[in-house]
C-alpha cells in the first residue's frame, strides 16, 4: 500500500440540491382536503353530527399538514452555510414529524374526546341525509387524492411489491405521509358513514359517537406509523439496499481496489446521501496513481448514483506524511 502520498484522501462535495421531495401529491391532497374540510364543517354545524365534526377536524388538520410539508420542502432546499455545512435537507423530516404530532393530537385525540362526549350524552342528529351527501362527495374527493398519492408512491417504489416494505424503505415523507393520510381519510369516511347508517337504522345517536371514536383511533394509529418512520429518518437512516449494492458493484469492478473495508451512508434528505468509505487499494498501486484512483472513483460514484451528493473516501490504512 502506498504510504507516502502527500495529498489527503478525497472529500468531494457538491452544492446542496433541493431535498427531492415530491410536491404533486401534496398539492393534490391540499386542494382536496381544504374543499372537503369546509363542506364537512358546514354539514356538522347543520346536523350536529359528532362523526361529521370529527371528519371536519380530520380534514382541517390534513390541510394544515400539507402546508407544513410544503414549508419543510422549501426550508430543506436552502443552501448550506457555516452552521449547516451539509445543508438543510433533514429539516424536511422534522416538519414531517410535526405533521405526525398534529394528526395524533388535533386529529385523533380531539375526535376520541368528542366521540366519548357523545356516547356519554347522546344527541339526536338532525338532517342526517345531508351528512350522507357530504360523505359521498368527500369519498370521491379523498379517493382522487389517494389515487394521485398511490401512483406517485408506486412510481418511486416500483421494485417493492409489498406496500409496508415500500413505506419502510421510502426516504420521502411527503409521499408516504400523504399516502397514509389519504388512506386514513377514506377509511375514516367509511367509518363515519357506517356510524350514521347505524344511527339512522336503530334510531340510536350513540353510534354516531362510536364512529367518532373509531375515526380518532384510526388517526392515532396513522400518526404512530408516520411518527415512527420519520423518527427513523431524523436520527440518520442509511441509504436503500439498491444504492449500497450499486456502490459496492462500482468498487468491485475497479481493478485498483482490493476490498472495501468500511461503507457508511446516511440520508441528508430524500435525494441527498452522504457516503463515507474506507477502501483498501492494491499494494502495488504506484503512489502517483493512488490519488487519481480516489478522485476517479469519487466522480464515478456521484455520476452513477445521482442521490449521492457527498463522498468521503479514505484509503486504508491511513496515509502517513512523507518523512523529512
Amino acid at each position: 500500500m502506498a504510504r507516502e502520498l502527500r495529498r489527503m484522501p478525497s472529500r468531494r462535495q457538491l452544492a446542496p440540491i433541493p431535498s427531492g421531495g415530491s410536491r404533486r401529491p401534496i398539492y393534490a391532497a391540499l386542494a382536496g382536503n381544504l374543499a372537503v374540510a369546509i363542506t364537512k364543517a358546514a354539514a356538522a354545524s347543520w346536523t350536529g353530527s359528532a362523526a361529521m365534526l370529527s371528519e371536519a377536524i380530520h380534514s382541517a388538520v390534513d390541510t394544515g399538514n400539507q402546508g407544513l410539508l410544503l414549508l419543510g420542502l422549501n426550508r430543506a432546499a436552502r443552501p448550506a452555510d457555516e452552521r449547516h455545512p451539509f445543508g438543510h435537507g433533514m429539516e424536511y423530516y422534522f416538519w414531517a414529524f410535526v405533521v405526525a404530532l398534529m394528526i395524533f393530537t388535533l386529529g385523533g385525540a380531539v375526535s376520541i374526546y368528542e366521540g366519548v362526549a357523545r356516547v356519554v350524552a347522546p344527541e339526536p342528529v338532525a338532517g342526517i341525509w345531508v351528512n350522507f351527501v357530504v360523505l359521498g362527495a368527500a369519498i370521491l374527493f379523498e379517493g382522487g387524492s389517494l389515487l394521485v398519492a398511490w401512483r406517485e408512491f408506486r412510481r418511486a417504489h416500483r421494485d417493492d411489491a409489498a406496500l409496508w416494505s415500500a413505506i419502510r424503505g421510502s426516504k420521502d415523507p411527503g409521499i408516504f405521509a400523504v399516502l397514509l393520510e389519504d388512506a386514513a381519510a377514506v377509511t375514516g369516511l367509511l367509518i363515519a358513514l357506517l356510524g350514521l347508517v347505524l344511527t339512522l337504522w336503530f334510531d340510536a345517536p350513540v353510534f354516531d359517537g362510536l364512529a367518532s371514536i373509531g375515526v380518532g383511533c384510526l388517526l392515532v394509529g396513522a400518526a404512530v406509523m408516520l411518527g415512527n418512520e420519520t423518527r427513523s429518518l431524523l436520527v440518520g437512516e442509511s441509504a436503500s439496499a439498491p444504492v449500497i449494492a450499486g456502490v459496492r458493484e462500482i468498487m468491485a469492478r475497479d481493478p485498483r481496489v482490493a476490498r472495501v473495508v468500511e461503507l457508511l451512508t446516511m440520508h441528508l434528505g430524500p435525494a441527498e446521501i452522504l457516503l463515507a468509505m474506507t477502501v483498501d487499494f492494491h499494494d502495488d498501486l504506484p503512489r502517483a496513481e493512488l490519488q487519481a484512483a480516489v478522485d476517479d472513483l469519487t466522480a464515478q460514484l456521484m455520476r452513477d448514483q445521482p442521490e449521492i451528493t457527498r463522498v468521503f473516501l479514505r484509503p486504508s490504512p491511513p496515509l502517513r506524511p512523507p518523512e523529512g
